[in-house]
């Protein structure tokens, strides 16, 4: 592979491209004096992000003893001192946490009580979550995905005023069972059957009255150039409602694109050189109209062909609107 230069490659790039897919260094070195070699270094080395070491298969082993050490360390502390009740079930878990600006799962020991269910987290000996079990009002089990893209069980709390907590565990089924066991010896009755919101609480905050989300999905937008800061592709979450087409940025936690159905006119997809790094990527490409110009917003994601699909259903289906109007008023 000849190296090649690009001059629009940015810092951000690098340390994506870095991050993500990793950077091999390999190197022979021999330091000599007077034309006589006296030291010899060989070097070989990776660099990348912890997660992409992991699912390439390097460093799983330090990975998984240091995982055990730290067990071993938070299984020797005395979590039934927490509430001052005693521990049904403790297994290792995570929950799903949207405090603050970054979403996350925060791990440690999920841990059922007489009366709770807590996450204690024994390092820093503190209760990350925790839950009365007469809040709970569902259970149920969904698959998530993992950051190396393997499917995994999560179990979701229905909570009092419609909130709902992801958790994550060893043994999901069996941890929704102890719950499910305490809260009937309580007296406690858990609802059947409780459907899944399409809406996150993210879209909870733009929706308007009977506005309903068609599809959503996680996409990358690329926000337009804001003084020193160039084009810069960023995450966020893609929704189409039944009015509008409109872009979430994860990080400002806002929308930042919308655009009324109405007013989209076409979209394309193509495949693009990104950047130096970025190469071969999917693009869509959306076009619409506000106040008579035309404009073009830009996403890429994993399934954009579908997303063009649907939304040239739609444009379809106002051009077929607006030739039924106009054969209407050329009649009368």
């Amino acid at each position: 592979m000849e190296p090649q230069r690009n001059t629009h490659a940015t810092l951000v790039d690098l340390l994506d491209r870095v991050l993500d897919k990793g950077l091999v260094i390999q190197a022979d070195l021999i330091v000599s004096v007077a034309g006589v070699p006296l030291i010899g270094v060989n070097l070989r080395a990776a660099l990348a992000g912890m997660e992409t070491m992991l699912k390439y298969g390097m460093m799983q082993a330090w990975d998984e003893r240091t995982r055990a050490l730290e067990g071993i360390y938070r299984s020797g502390k005395e979590m039934s001192q927490v509430y001052g009740e005693e521990i049904i079930l403790k297994m290792l878990g995570a929950y799903h946490s949207d405090e603050g600006i970054y979403a996350a799962w925060r791990y440690g020991y999920l841990c059922l009580t007489g009366k709770n269910l807590l996450l204690y987290h024994g390092g820093f000996e503190k209760v990350l979550f925790s839950t009365p079990l007469e809040n709970i009002k569902g259970l149920a089990i969904r698959t998530g995905e993992k950051f190396t893209g393997e499917e995994r069980e999560e179990l979701c709390l229905f909570l009092e005023g419609d909130r709902i907590t992801r958790l994550s565990a060893l043994n999901v089924s069996q941890l929704k069972e102890a719950i499910e066991k305490r809260m009937k010896a309580l007296g406690l009755v858990l609802e059947k059957d409780r459907a899944f919101p399409i809406a996150e609480k993210m879209a909870e905050s733009f929706l308007t009255g009977g506005e309903r989300i068609v599809c959503r999905e996680k996409i990358w937008h690329l926000m337009e150039a804001e003084g020193v800061v160039e084009n810069t592709w960023k995450p966020g979450q893609l929704y189409l409602t039944d009015r509008r087409l409109c872009w979430w940025h994860d990080f400002n936690r806002k929308i930042v694109i919308e655009i009324p159905v109405e007013n989209l006119v076409a979209s394309a997809v193509e495949t693009r050189n990104l950047s130096g790094f970025l190469k071969k990527k999917k693009v869509m490409d959306v076009l619409y109209s506000v106040n008579g110009a035309r404009k073009t917003v830009s996403f890429l994601g994993n399934t954009l062909e579908e997303w063009d699909r649907i939304l040239d259903t739609i444009v379809s289906r106002q051009r077929t609107v607006v030739t039924d109007q106009c054969s209407v008023v050329s009649v009368q």
